[in-house]
């Protein structure tokens, strides 16, 4: 079994209410990667860098069990930047600076070794490159699944939908799945978004949990209450590591076991809003995961 994950790898520059980082490592691809790495021991890893990246964090991720064949190095190119400041509500930001630099000229291309990969995590890019990928594939992976946004919705609507429609798995926000269905009830949402292809359906709501939707059936995830939020920057994506490096390690995509999945991404996104950057998610030791699976067991655990 492998987990092929395509998406950012970036610089990051963070504030909140409770601290600021300067050009920190980030990115959707590299947060995934990490949390998946606490499961899944053969992962595969598409994306594109400058040669401003730093070689260490290569070395870094090669040591998680991560192949970066397919990271693509520009010579004299600059990574990815995006800068944001949080508000007292960590709900809320402003994004302060987003320099595509070589992201701008991304174009996938996936190493022969990485086209029979048996699950796909397509992190948040445009839609076009997305398919792309899915299309390079030698043949189709046991479980894709796809994170988009409100932004492709709003300028690359006809690609977005041909891409769902390619997909096992959405995750989107709650606000994302109003706008692509436009029913407001999530229950309403997640049968209108059925039609477009998913089997499954993952509404994030933050601090709230995560939905998963199935058919007719639906399970909650509660999000675990922390003494301590620093920084919210790649939960969403951290979550989605720890989802589908736990289906990759288990193999199994029935809907019970894609609720034990969303647990897990729950609990590793917990650890990823205790510091910022990677900072807790690059040291979270086995005892720390098994008593955080044990809290969110113990949270919605209750007898009648």
């Amino acid at each position: 079994m492998s987990l092929l994950t395509v998406g950012t790898v970036a610089f990051d520059s963070i504030e909140t209410p409770f601290g600021k980082v300067e050009k920190v490592i980030g990115g959707a691809a590299t947060y995934i990667s990490w949390a998946a790495s606490y499961f899944s021991q053969n992962q595969k890893l598409v994306s594109i860098i400058g040669d401003d990246w730093p070689k260490s964090e290569i070395k870094a991720l090669n040591n998680r069990g991560i192949d970066t064949q397919g990271l693509q190095i520009v010579k004299g190119g600059k990574s990815f930047f995006w800068a944001g400041k949080y508000h007292e509500d960590l709900n809320q930001r402003d994004t302060l600076v987003t320099d595509l630099n070589v992201l701008a000229d991304f174009v996938p291309e996936l190493p022969e070794s990485y086209q029979d990969a048996e699950f796909l995590m397509l992190g948040n890019l445009t839609p076009d490159i997305q398919m792309a990928v899915i299309q390079q594939m030698e043949q189709r992976p046991k479980l894709i699944a796809m994170d988009t946004m409100n932004f492709w919705m709003d300028v690359a609507m006809d690609s977005l939908l041909k891409t769902i429609e390619m997909v096992d798995v959405l995750t989107i926000n709650d606000e994302e799945a109003r706008q692509l269905s436009g029913e407001y009830s999530l229950v309403k949402a997640a049968r209108a978004i059925f039609k477009l292809g998913p089997k499954y359906l993952v509404i994030k709501k933050g601090e709230h949990g995560a939905l998963l939707f199935h058919e007719d059936e639906v399970f909650f995830a509660p999000a675990l209450p922390l003494l301590e939020v620093k920084d919210p920057t790649g939960a969403g994506d951290t979550f989605a590591g720890g989802f589908m490096g736990y289906l990759e390690k288990s193999n199994d995509t029935s809907f019970e076991n894609l609720k034990r999945a969303l647990i897990v991404g729950s609990a590793m996104a917990s650890f990823c809003v205790e510091e910022f950057s990677l900072d807790k998610l690059k040291n979270i030791q086995s005892h720390e995961l098994e008593s955080r699976l044990k809290e969110f067991k113990n949270l919605v655990h209750y007898s009648l």
